[in-house]
């Protein structure tokens, strides 16, 4: 815990953003904000001033923090005219707080790092869940020192917070835990719908299967959301065929198979074929379900 107020920014209030910015101006610090779109009413009215471009967050903070949907977002938030890059100055941190491409971001790093000023990749796994309740996991690459001055600011957001390796590692981490998280995805949908085809209880088969080896968060969380059709976001489907696309470039890059996370990403593919984008990544059952001809269960 800091002992004293920071000039932080915070540039992306959406769904996970919005949060995690939260907590930071409730731990007292003085927040300079700014994102696309309407500003969130809480944040609004709380002590943070609004800024009207990503250049007036960076000439005011300290420590900008970055939280917005994919690569080229983060790119844009950095590097466009009015970007971040432009209203930096020799002693400041960017943590990029996305989850993006581990290769661009190091490229991303190298033109901070250009003008003095150190650069951390921290994405985050938890969701909207995670970001409100402050538990995220954070997955950092960067230097230590920057790592050092950050964690207390880290540590008002999440739980688990792990200085991975250098720049990039961040990101890498992320790929890797979103590759985790799909296939126990896909691994619960398939046991749901062969237990529930098979004429038992969906929710007694969970139930009794979280008493053994095959137990995990998954089918703790996801695994009640497809017995309860509960798909509202969450982490959207869109979102994470964003992150498993990352997983497959990096494949092809490094020379290495990853044919579970290939099948993973046109199971989400067939759901946003199918209007299903926005809905929350369980919702990838809904794509094994349509093969089956056969739903986990009806909705109450």
């Amino acid at each position: 815990m800091t002992t004293s107020p920071l000039k932080l920014g915070f540039i992306g209030l959406g769904i996970m953003g919005a949060p995690m910015c939260g907590h930071l101006i409730k731990a007292g610090h003085q927040l300079f904000v700014h994102t696309v779109g309407k500003v969130p009413q809480d944040i609004a009215d709380s002590s943070a001033t609004v800024c009207t471009s990503a250049r007036g967050v960076a000439e005011r903070a300290d420590i900008i923090f970055i939280m917005v949907p994919d690569t080229p977002d983060v790119e844009a938030v950095l590097f466009d005219e009015r970007g971040v890059l432009s209203g930096l100055s020799t002693g400041k941190v960017v943590v990029d707080m996305s989850s993006i491409c581990p290769i661009r971001t190091k490229e991303f790093a190298k033109r901070i790092n250009h003008i003095g000023v150190d650069y951390l990749d921290a994405p985050v796994s938890g969701g909207e869940v995670g970001a409100k309740a402050a538990s995220l996991t954070i997955m950092v690459g960067g230097p230590q020192q920057a790592f050092d001055r950050v964690k207390p600011l880290f540590e008002l957001m999440g739980k688990n917070i792990t200085l991975v390796g250098d720049n990039g590692d961040g990101q890498t981490t992320k790929v890797a835990n979103q590759i985790i998280v799909a296939l126990n995805i896909a691994a619960v949908g398939e046991a749901l719908i062969f237990a529930s085809k098979a004429g038992a209880d969906p929710a007694k088969v969970r139930q009794a299967l979280m008493g053994g080896f095959a137990s995990s968060r998954i089918l703790e969380v996801h695994g009640e959301r497809m017995i309860k059709r509960t798909f509202e976001p969450g982490f959207r489907i869109g979102l994470h065929q964003k992150d498993l696309n990352l997983a497959l470039q990096g494949a092809r890059t490094l020379g290495v198979s990853l044919p579970q996370t290939a099948n993973a990403a046109q199971l989400m593919q067939a759901c946003a074929a199918n209007g299903m984008g926005n809905l929350d990544h369980s919702a990838l059952v809904r794509a094994l379900e349509l093969m089956a001809n056969h739903e986990v269960a009806k909705a109450e």
